[in-house]
């Protein structure tokens, strides 16, 4: 059995009085989800986290470290995959698309992503940071 481990983060600002979270889309596969990337060498999943949403996205995040979640998974046969998400909060709004890995990005209202999201995993965490969004920040 593999075992792969990626790192990423569940992005939100404020904007114009709403809780928008930042989705991607994968130009592999086309479903929608959050970023994310594997762990590079000594790396801490924090890290991992930052450098992924910035490759990715363009954007800068400051993570939240009081919410870690993690999601486990078969990508393919005899291994496991491990993704550790972490809250994020946008420190620019403005994206880039990493054109080999991303085909689309959009801020999207926190009540509208479970109509966007292509996973259930996805949309639990969804669940989970607009509760601790509303009554932390």
């Amino acid at each position: 059995m593999q075992y792969e481990k990626s790192c990423g983060a569940i992005v939100f600002r404020k904007y114009h009085g709403n809780t928008e979270l930042l989705l991607i889309k994968h130009a592999n596969g086309g479903h929608w989800s959050f970023p994310k990337g594997h762990v590079e060498s000594q790396e801490t999943e924090e890290e991992t986290a930052v450098r992924e949403v910035k490759e990715e996205t363009g954007i800068d995040i400051m993570i939240d470290t009081s919410f870690r979640e993690v999601v486990s998974y078969s990508p393919k046969k005899d291994t496991v995959k491990d993704v550790i998400y972490f809250l994020g909060m946008a420190k620019n709004f403005d994206f880039t698309p990493q054109p080999e890995e991303i085909s689309q990005i959009k801020w999207v209202e926190i009540s509208r992503v479970h109509q966007i999201l292509s996973y259930d995993n996805d949309r639990q965490l969804a669940n989970k940071v607009k509760a601790l969004i509303k009554y932390s920040y």
